[in-house]
């Protein structure tokens, strides 16, 4: 088959140090840990350099945006990538121009080439995730990006909801699709090991699932980890991460499966939009 081959792919959860710059710091530790044990591609949290301000409604928090791809973060993350020969999905709060804003996340290829963006398009507006003052609704579509590793999407955290985008990476040929999260203890989390294994198969593809973890200096959520990757069967790819702790999940996606999945089930081919 085409795609009989194993990705080797990694992801993180980390808690919030006080500043961008040691946050920074911390994710790259990571990943040239990752890329140590062979990890070929590799996903970040929600807003990874900031902490989930979301919490609060106050102008202040629009510091932590920046444009992409030419701002200070997406720019040391392609030198990252560059350096560990790893494609990067970088989640970071996004400023287009005055006013314009988007939860976004960054696609970087192994040899550091930014190769397009996703913008998140549900935004919600509900106690302790207050995103709609800040953020405005996705605009770019849901596009998959041709990576070193394969076909890879990017769907982020309340995303995960609604299972048009979901499809609509499917049907543009993704093989891996990151979620990067901040959701919190109570709210929803017998909904995490639910929905995203539900989502890999109605649509036959590998989800890699990361949450923020531990509580942050802007409210009482309780970001719960439990980061995992789930495979097309909507099985685990080992154990998911730790409820409390930070933690580096590297794991081997066999993209065979993709195939293996979508001739046995079938569901292409029955769907009936």
């Amino acid at each position: 088959m085409t795609d009989s081959r194993v990705v080797r792919a990694a992801l993180v959860q980390a808690k919030w140090t006080g500043d961008t710059a040691s946050m920074i710091d911390v994710h790259e530790s990571y990943a040239r840990a990752a890329a140590e044990q062979g990890a070929q591609v590799m996903g970040f949290q929600e807003v990874f350099n900031a902490p989930y301000f979301c919490q609060v409604q106050d102008s202040e928090h629009y510091r932590w945006a920046e444009a992409v791809p030419d701002g200070p973060t997406v720019g040391r993350m392609q030198a990252l990538a560059r350096e560990t020969g790893m494609v990067l999905v970088v989640p970071v709060f996004e400023v287009e121009d005055s006013g314009f804003y988007y939860n976004t996340a960054a696609v970087i290829d192994a040899d550091g080439t930014f190769l397009g963006k996703y913008r998140k398009h549900h935004i919600p507006q509900v106690k302790g995730f207050w995103e709609k003052f800040y953020f405005r609704p996705g605009n770019l579509g849901w596009p998959v990006f041709d990576t070193a590793v394969g076909r890879v999407g990017v769907y982020i955290c309340y995303d995960r909801h609604f299972p048009e985008g979901w499809r609509a990476l499917g049907l543009a040929g993704a093989q891996i699709v990151y979620n990067p999260s901040a959701t919190s203890r109570g709210l929803s989390a017998y909904l995490w090991k639910l929905e995203q294994p539900a989502a890999a198969v109605a649509n036959e593809y590998f989800i890699a699932a990361i949450n923020r973890v531990g509580v942050e200096e802007y409210g009482d959520n309780d970001f719960y980890g439990t980061s995992y990757f789930v495979d097309p069967r909507g099985q685990f790819v080992g154990d998911p991460a730790s409820d409390s702790d930070e933690e580096l999940v590297v794991r081997d996606l066999d993209l065979a499966m993709i195939d293996e999945v979508r001739q046995q089930w079938a569901f292409y081919r029955d769907r009936r939009p």
